[in-house]
């Protein structure tokens, strides 16, 4: 079943993001998708991360996700919500967590010719995914308005990130 979903959320499906939107329960197989996404990223930098940055690429994926949901559900429903816009974080968290089912593609990334093209895909297909998942999760009618919030939170997310970065980066 999580491999159909997989597909199916790979497929841009908005259907598959309305069924696990409502899904309480697919919050496990959310949780799985992001876990293989984060492992595939580390598998495709083995060359240079090594083991450790397969772990680390996991353990970000997992991080990034809750931060994204976060990020995503208070602009979604607090800052550009529409009249119909009705979503909790599980909601967000099921949702994003599929949107990242293409990722598992950056395996390939262990072909050294076609990582960054293997990484450019994986990004450009995940975003296209998280926008519909941004929209069937929060009720929206415009795909815009979806894509508006994803970028915002990415900024959003980038900025705290590269302050965390200062702060508890190497000196």
């Amino acid at each position: 079943m999580i491999q159909e979903r997989m597909i199916r959320a790979a497929k841009l499906d908005p259907g598959l993001y309305e069924e696990v939107e409502a899904d309480r329960a697919a919050m496990g197989q959310a949780t799985v998708v992001v876990v293989l996404s984060g492992l595939a990223a580390g598998i495709g930098h083995i060359s240079t991360g090594g083991l450790s940055g397969v772990l680390g690429m996991t353990i970000a994926a997992l991080l990034g996700w809750y931060l994204w949901a976060f990020l995503t559900y208070f602009i979604g429903t607090r800052l550009l919500a529409e009249r119909q816009t009705q979503a909790d974080y599980g909601q967000l968290l099921r949702t994003l967590g599929f949107s990242s089912a293409p990722g598992v593609i950056r395996v390939l990334g262990v072909i050294p010719p076609l990582a960054p093209a293997v990484f450019l895909i994986a990004a450009i297909w995940m975003l296209a995914a998280m926008v519909i998942a941004v929209r069937q999760a929060l009720d929206y009618t415009s795909t815009l308005r979806a894509a508006v919030v994803c970028l915002l939170g990415w900024i959003i997310q980038a900025v705290f990130l590269m302050a965390a970065a200062l702060l508890f980066g190497p000196s």
